[in-house]
Parts: structure tokens; C-alpha cells; sequence
């Protein structure tokens, strides 16, 4: 474990959405960095793939939702 100096202005954005997002700042900077890793790597899928991706590859089972 590091310590990563950024831009006061990002720490405000990411203190800002981690309120948002129920986590906290180091939480947020760290959720960023990893979806940024893994779109310079996969850079044909959008934010929702990756997620779901994540979802998929993790302990989380979701439900689909069903057609209308």
C-alpha cells in the first residue's frame, strides 16, 4: 500500500462521488483507477461491460432482468 498524490480538484470530484456512490474517497480513486485500467486494456467495451464483466468474474451473483 501506497500513498498517490493528485490534483486537489480530483480529490474534491472523488470525495464528491464517493458520497454518491456510499464509499469512501480511497474507495472511489480506487474503483476509478481500476475501471480506467481495464478500459486502456480492453478499450472496445463500454463502462457497462466492464462492470458487468467484473460482476461476472466476482462472488456477486445478480438476476437477470426479464423481458417485458
Amino acid at each position: 500500500m501506497g500513498i498517490v498524490k493528485i490534483e486537489d480538484r480530483l480529490h474534491e470530484e472523488a470525495r464528491k462521488a464517493s458520497t454518491v456512490m456510499c464509499r469512501s474517497i480511497n474507495a472511489q480513486a480506487e474503483f476509478w483507477m481500476k475501471i480506467g485500467m481495464l478500459a486502456e486494456r480492453n478499450p472496445t467495451l463500454s463502462f457497462n461491460e466492464i462492470v458487468k464483466a467484473q460482476l461476472a468474474n466476482g462472488p456477486v451473483r445478480l438476476a437477470e432482468a426479464e423481458a417485458a
